[in-house]
């Protein structure tokens, strides 16, 4: 006999009781403090019972208007805000806007200062795959493996910090090449230096140190039924939603895209001559996103010690006009970011300012997913979806 009483449950009194509340559906606001990555996140969430049955993400709490800053300031300035935008991959957003007023101006970098760029920018890699990798158990209840990720991740930092002369925010792309450091003393000829002492040594380390942190999170984090768990079938994006929404980079990737602008875009860096695989999955769930995460810090590595031993003699920076002038026209360039694909719209009209930014920001794109991958979730699931997305605010919000 099955009886519903005052308070909506179903009884059923053939030995077994089966639960089932009935309600109307309820708006939540989680938020706008965090619930599961740094920065300020508000999502409206429409919930019946644990179900999530609809969701908007509200953004715009931190916004900094890095587009419009960058129409009042000379090209060379910008560098200085682009860096902060993904503040977790700083030398990275860099590199694709540097890249488009030298296209627009008509300027060569040294083949050499590519280079350098190359392996800063997966070192960059590597550093935010690391957090990615030290947080997102965090965020599903494990704390170990966040003090095994940045253990390691301090030696990339360290070298990025040897040649660049800062951690976070290293502006250090100048056009037509990177930024030379003034080295000798009053009695000694002034001369411009780029890799530091002890260079490919610290790479060489540092490379070792990242292989030994996926090694321990291989066994402490992907062999970890608890974390299959809360991660595998959950928060499954599509090849063709993934492809609709402009999903980019690795959580494409996991989705089965196997886009890389690293190998479709070849002008920006010089990965053509490079030996590496792109990682792709096919279950697009919250599992895949971090296991291609884990995999692509490997081929990160490979691309590094290929690219240690093929920098080539040279100048660090060509021939640049003591005040840079671009000329009118327009430009779009983008590059494979940790996150996905960062690229710059560049309006000039000529003259040492541009007339228009536009930035299209990997994190923006990857988070409008949410509306729909969060239908029919349980809340719980929420966090380790947008956990695994792998998202920052400032570069949401630019």
């Amino acid at each position: 006999m099955t009886q519903l009483d005052s308070r909506g449950i179903v009884e059923v009194s053939d030995g077994g009781v089966s639960v089932e509340l009935k309600g109307e559906a309820m708006t939540l606001n989680i938020g706008p403090q965090h619930p599961s990555t740094h920065g300020v996140l508000r999502l409206v969430a429409e919930v019946d019972g644990e179900r999530i049955s609809k969701l908007d993400p509200a953004i715009g709490y931190m916004h900094r208007g890095k587009e419009k800053l960058s129409e009042v300031r000379t090209y060379p300035q910008i560098t200085a805000l682009i860096n902060r935008i993904d503040w977790v991959s700083g030398f990275a957003n860099e590199v694709a806007f540097i890249r488009a007023v030298e296209k627009l101006t008509g300027i060569e970098p040294t083949e050499r200062a590519q280079m350098i760029r190359l392996i800063l920018t997966e070192l960059t890699r590597i550093s935010n795959h690391l957090v990615f990798a030290s947080s997102y158990p965090l965020e599903l209840g494990a704390a170990t493996p966040l003090m095994w990720a940045f253990r390691e991740r301090e030696h990339i930092m360290d070298v990025i910090e040897s040649v660049t002369g800062g951690r976070f925010h290293p502006n250090f792309n100048r056009v037509g090449g990177v930024k030379p450091a003034a080295g000798g003393g009053k009695t000694q000829k002034k001369v411009s230096l780029d890799l530091p002492s002890g260079f490919y040594a610290s790479v060489e380390n540092a490379m070792d140190k990242a292989e030994l942190a996926c090694d321990e999170l291989d066994e402490l984090v992907t062999g970890n039924e608890m974390i299959q768990i809360r991660t595998k079938d959950v928060g499954i994006i599509s090849y063709e939603d993934a492809v609709a929404y402009g999903i980019s980079g690795p959580n494409a990737r996991a989705s089965g895209v196997p886009t890389d602008l690293r190998k479709l875009e070849p002008d920006v860096l010089p990965y053509a001559g490079l030996d590496f695989d792109v990682i792709t999955r096919e279950n697009g769930d919250s599992f895949d996103r971090y296991l291609v995460r884990i995999a692509e810090i490997r081929e990160s590595i490979k691309i590094v010690r290929q690219a240690v031993n093929s920098v080539p003699a040279g100048p660090l920076q060509a021939k640049v006009p003591r005040v840079l002038k671009v000329p009118a026209g327009s430009i779009y360039v983008r590059a494979e970011n940790p996150k996905g694909e960062m690229g710059y719209y560049i309006v000039s009209q000529g003259g040492r300012v541009p007339y228009r930014v536009k930035i299209r920001s990997a994190s923006f794109s990857n988070i409008s997913i949410m509306s729909k991958v969060a239908v029919g979730q349980l809340i719980p699931d929420l966090v380790a979806t947008m956990g695994s997305l792998d998202f920052v605010l400032g570069d949401v919000d630019r």
